[in-house]
């Protein structure tokens, strides 16, 4: 059986990766897939402490997890996609709609 510490530490890793990612990437799709991947970590250390603690809680947050991150993706794809017929790009820095 593989220890529960790996699946806590690769949550770890993943969620760094995506947060970097988030960060330094200036693409929309790309910061968009890195939020995704830190909300995949966090659902990993959610089952490893469920798993860990013989529980079902932590599999129900997930549960819950998934659907706002199912909403996410609708709604920020369609939002990715009315930006870039606008304004015909999907990098962040060319994009200046908050501005006042």
């Amino acid at each position: 059986m593989i220890p529960l510490s790996y699946f806590l530490i690769l949550s770890i890793i993943l969620f760094v990766l995506g947060t970097i990612a988030f960060f330094i990437k200036k693409d929309l799709i790309t910061m968009f897939m890195a939020v995704e991947i830190m909300l995949n970590a966090a659902n990993l250390a959610f089952i490893t402490f469920a798993r860990s603690a013989n529980s079902l809680d932590g599999q129900v947050i997930v549960f819950f997890i998934i659907t706002v991150a199912a909403a996410e993706a609708v709604v920020g794809l369609a939002i990715i996609l009315l930006i870039f017929r606008q304004k015909k790009t999907i990098k962040s820095e060319d994009l200046t709609l908050m501005k006042g």
